[in-house]
Formats: C-alpha cells, structure tokens, sequence
C-alpha cells in the first residue's frame, strides 16, 4: 500500500504509487525499524494474547539492532530516544488510547491528509500497517543507542 504525494524529512527516501490512498518509504533511505516492523504484517510474534504493543516495538528495536525501554507500556517510548516534532519515517509514535492506555507503533509514511501511516503490534490482535490520526499521537521521538 504505497501512493505519492508524500514528502518526508528524509531527501533519499523514494515513494511510489498506488490506489491506496497512502503514501511510504520505499528502497534507498528507508529505516530498518520500518522494514522490520513490517516483516511481520499479519502475524502476533510475541505470543501475548492482550497489550502487546510495546513489547512488540521492543522486540523489533532489538532485532534491528538497538535497545527499547524494556517496558511492556507503550507510554514508556515518550520518554526513549530523542523528541523530534512531527512524523518521520522510523520515528516511534506514542499514542493516547483514552483510558485505555496508550499505544505505540513505528511511522512508514504519511497519507494524504497528513496523518501518519504506523505499523503497530496489537492492533486487532495482530501487527497492522494503517494510517493514525494525528490528533491521537502525544510524542515522536527517533530511536538512538
């Protein structure tokens, strides 16, 4: 699901079209967290039943060779890394789930409403590439070892 009219912070980072409606990095310049997360599309590679969601950014900062918060609270990614004020290709995006709690997922693009396009563990009990609305997400930070 790759569109154009996307532009991001990134100048090598190339995008392509699609009729999704969406629009994200593709080859040269794309983040390794992005192409990890996305190795598992589809999938539950934690084995959690319920609230899994930072576990699973955890596990793909770890498989991409940096360190996570080591929480399973998706609020403790706000406070990881470093803040950079809006959606970037590989930055993490911490999200308000009301009372629920919180949610936490790596941006790959943005659609054409400038939303960001997360791809997310735990949504819908599964890891979900969708676009998010930006009035939802309270932090971006880029991960750094």
């Amino acid at each position: 699901m790759q569109t154009s009219g996307f532009a991001d912070t990134f100048a090598s980072t190339a995008t392509s079209t699609t009729s999704g409606g969406m629009a994200t990095s593709s080859g040269f310049g794309s983040s390794n967290v992005v192409a990890e997360a996305r190795r598992y599309l589809g999938g539950n590679p934690t084995g959690r039943g319920r609230l899994w969601c930072a576990r699973f950014m955890n596990m793909v900062l770890e498989r991409s060779g940096l360190h996570g918060t080591g929480s399973d609270l998706a609020r403790s990614f706000a406070s990881y890394g470093q803040r950079v004020s809006g959606p970037q290709i590989g930055a993490i995006a911490v999200m308000g789930r009301g009372r629920r709690g919180g949610h936490v997922g790596v941006v790959s693009g943005i659609d054409a409403g400038g939303n960001p396009i997360v791809v997310s563990g735990n949504n819908g009990n599964r890891v979900r590439e969708t676009p998010v609305s930006r009035g939802r997400i309270f932090a971006y930070v880029m991960p750094t070892n």
